[in-house]
């Protein structure tokens, strides 16, 4: 095989196919937004035998979905504040991505909570006690420990060979945890739109819903101007934190999640995880992640994000500060404002209940947005719109499938259950078929069993196998794939989310003469 299943490849051409068709056509299911769950939602009606047209005003994953912290993980998180129902769902999801559904794109990562003299003795055995507590949910959600280790103690020894910039003053050793991780959370959106373009659903980026009814919607191609109706037996609103802007009745109290973006040197030869605990709180803790791509992920906040919602979230500098503060106090050298390369921040769509709509789950009302539940919930409107809120990256299929079953129900639509459970995405194979693939590792995990096809795309180019900007792991045949079979129209399309090089301003700049020259003559940059 030297091409993908052409029934799975987005292209510019198809779009414009696709786009001319739909006017003139009643859909099953219209899910508005491509994020995770959007495509999700696309993915498992066509899976299920509906007819599906999936829009989105911008990009895939253009919202909260690639601002995320790469991780697929088991709710331990949850088990602290007694949600044990959206714990569970999130370790049973985490099983899933990673044995069935995307095992290429999911990998097992160590995580390394170091004991320093901010741990007290009493909360180490606490944290300690949480670990076990959530290899219990592993074991729970049926997911082997040849996948996922369990914890345990270390050593200082070992404390530090995992994480040699540590402080060694005090250091009394650490606790070891498993977790997933994602290659990246961009591409996971890609190939689940992907896999849905190949069960028939229509994928169309650049296409605004500036009205939305129970039977369809009033669409905006961004690209041309011209306006449209699309008809639908039901649909399904997927627009995040988006939501309530096209459905009345929904209230989102919007919070924000800032990361930053260091260099892999900057942290000495890391190679797991850091958990590192936030002074004076009982539970939470910094997440460091490195990418393997010389990247190193740093976060999280999570404050209230008040006001207009922006296309891109700005990081603050107080978040910057507090994440660097709490990084330092755990550091021998501390990082330094200078050495940030970039940050990012995304708005979890967390819904303010007790306000119109009829959810599946709710939560109390709270203050502070860190107290508000994660459980998703689905809302029907008077006139039939669904809309999904909530919940998170881990669990974005069980959200897609608690939202066409909502829809079905709605609209009286005949189909059976969902079957996306054990889909495997494009490009998913078991571990022992990904590693006997003749493509570097790098695209092995980010591209599965199509790796090889990008190497094959640079027969005609080997100047495509070279980096994009020196010193960055991504190929010209990456940016290639992208406008050929992932459906990316520009360079931002390219930079920021098929590839994750514009997170560093600087880098993105460098990139983007090879992105324009792969770009069609009618692509807008």
């Amino acid at each position: 095989m030297t091409t993908p299943d052409p029934r799975t490849s987005l292209t510019a051409a198809r779009r414009e196919r696709e786009l001319a068709a739909l006017p003139d056509e009643v859909v099953d299911v219209l899910v508005v937004g491509l994020g995770a769950t959007g495509a999700g939602a696309a993915l498992d009606a066509a899976s299920r035998g509906l007819s599906v047209a999936a829009i989105d005003a911008h990009d895939l994953a253009f919202g909260t979905s690639r601002w995320s912290s790469k991780l697929i993980h088991g709710g331990l998180r949850y088990l602290a504040s007694g949600q044990v129902d959206v714990a569970h769902e999130s370790a049973v999801e985490r099983g899933v991505l990673m044995r069935h559904t995307a095992p290429h794109l999911v990998r097992a990562l160590p995580f390394v909570t170091p004991l320093t003299p901010l741990m007290p003795r009493t909360r180490a055995a606490a944290t300690l006690a949480a670990f076990h507590a959530g290899d219990a949910l592993r074991l729970a959600a049926r997911t082997p420990r040849s996948v996922l280790p369990g914890p345990r103690r270390l050593s200082a020894v070992e404390t530090l060979r995992l994480a040699p910039a540590l402080r060694p003053y005090g250091l009394r050793g650490g606790l070891l945890s498993w977790d997933g991780q994602l290659a990246d959370d961009a591409r996971l959106v890609t190939a689940i739109a992907r896999t849905a373009a190949g069960h028939g659903a229509r994928v169309l980026t650049r296409c605004r819903a500036v009205a939305l009814s129970g039977d369809g919607a009033r669409v905006r191609d961004e690209l041309t101007g011209r306006e449209f109706t699309v008809r639908a037996r039901s649909v399904v609103n997927a627009t995040g934190v988006w939501a309530g802007g096209l459905v009345d009745g929904v209230r989102l109290r919007p919070s924000r999640g800032t990361h930053l973006v260091v260099g892999a040197d900057t942290l000495r030869g890391l190679t797991a995880g850091l958990q590192v605990p936030v002074p004076d709180t009982s539970s939470r803790f910094l997440l460091v992640m490195p990418q393997g791509d010389g990247r190193v992920y740093v976060g999280l906040t999570d404050e209230p994000a008040d006001g207009p919602i922006p296309d891109v979230p700005e990081p603050t500098d107080g978040e910057i500060g507090f994440l660097l503060d709490v990084l330092g106090s755990a550091l021998d050298v501390p990082v330094r404002r200078a050495d940030v390369l970039g940050a990012f921040a995304g708005l979890r769509p967390l819904l303010d209940v007790g306000h119109g709509g009829s959810a599946t789950h709710t939560s109390a009302t709270h203050t502070s947005t860190t107290d508000i539940s994660r459980r998703h919930a689905v809302l029907t409107s008077r006139d039939g719109v669904v809309t999904i809120v909530g919940g998170k990256l881990t669990t974005y299929r069980r959200m897609a499938q608690d939202a066409v079953d909502a829809a079905a129900r709605t609209a009286g639509l005949d189909t059976g259950p969902s079957r996306t459970a054990r889909l495997p995405l494009v490009g998913a194979a078991p571990p022992e078929r990904l590693d006997a693939l003749d493509a570097p590792s790098r695209l092995v995990q980010r591209y599965g069993t199509e790796a090889p096809l990008l190497i094959a795309l640079a027969r005609d180019d080997p100047a495509l196998l070279e980096p994009v900007v020196p010193g960055l792991p991504v190929l010209g045949v990456e940016l290639a794939w992208a406008v050929r079979h992932e459906g990316a129209l520009d360079a931002g399309d390219l930079l920021d989310r098929r590839t994750r090089i514009g997170l560093v301003a600087a880098d993105r700049e460098a990139a983007l003469p090879a992105a324009r020259t792969l770009l069609p003559d009618r692509a807008f940059n």
